[in-house]
């Protein structure tokens, strides 16, 4: 994506106000007035979704997410310029890639290849939830007060070291190709054997998920990160 300029929401391309205001040559606040002013309007063409950014020496921002209806009807509202033209353009080609993207990856999912990948993926998940299951119980019986977040460290721990993810998806695996789905896999039977193994050494639960974590990593820089969603372009254009 040029600069990363569409995100995915909910599976769904939008674009932020503060780029929005950016393209325009605007002020971020000018720009979420006229939102506000015709929210309405805004709220005909979908939901309007507020989310905060961090925006450099621990500043947060508010700003919302438009869709590429709601970004076309701001267009309208302001006059065109050389500079603005040419942020429309580059949108537009953007909103036209990104959904292209979203689409190619649900028909993906009708595919043999994909299914048996999820079908594969599925069962490794249950044994990976099953074993972090007896090492939540694991980990409290060594002290552990909030060893049910477990669950969630793991879980984004391994995705965030296998995958580059712009977004934020209804169903994350979803959205991954027969062979993300499969290095997934992959990697959640590491983490269910390396948890077994350590609650069988009976190591103490920190330095069990200290080591599982640096075989993820080592297991992550061997094979690479691959990009959610600009993987199946990827693939599209490969033929495969």
């Amino acid at each position: 994506m040029v600069d990363k300029l569409i995100v995915i929401h909910k599976n769904e391309s939008r674009i932020s106000t503060f780029l929005v205001a950016k393209g325009f040559n605007r002020k971020h606040e000018h720009v979420k007035r006229l939102i506000k002013r015709y929210q309405e309007d805004f709220e005909f063409m979908g939901s309007l979704v507020v989310a905060v950014e961090k925006r450099g020496r621990g500043q947060k921002s508010e700003e919302f997410l438009l869709n590429e209806e709601q970004f076309i009807f701001l267009g309208t509202l302001f006059k065109n310029s050389k500079e603005v033209v040419r942020f429309k353009r580059t949108l537009a080609i953007e909103f036209v890639r990104v959904n292209r993207l979203l689409l190619l990856a649900q028909s993906r999912q009708s595919g043999q290849d994909w299914v048996m990948s999820r079908d594969f993926g599925k069962a490794a998940r249950l044994k990976e939830t099953n074993t972090i299951k007896g090492f939540v119980e694991y980990a409290e019986s060594q002290g552990s007060k909030n060893a049910n977040r477990y669950y969630t460290i793991i879980t984004r721990m391994t995705n965030g070291l296998l995958f580059i993810a712009d977004g934020e998806f209804k169903s994350f695996r979803n959205v991954l190709s027969p062979q993300q789905l499969m290095t997934l896999a992959t990697v959640e039977q590491i983490i269910s054997k390396g948890l077994a193994d350590g609650m069988k050494a009976k190591m103490f639960y920190k330095d069990i998920y200290k080591s599982i974590k640096t075989n993820v990593i080592a297991f992550a820089e061997m094979h690479g990160q691959s990009e959610v969603i600009e993987e199946q372009l990827k693939l599209e254009e490969s033929g495969k």
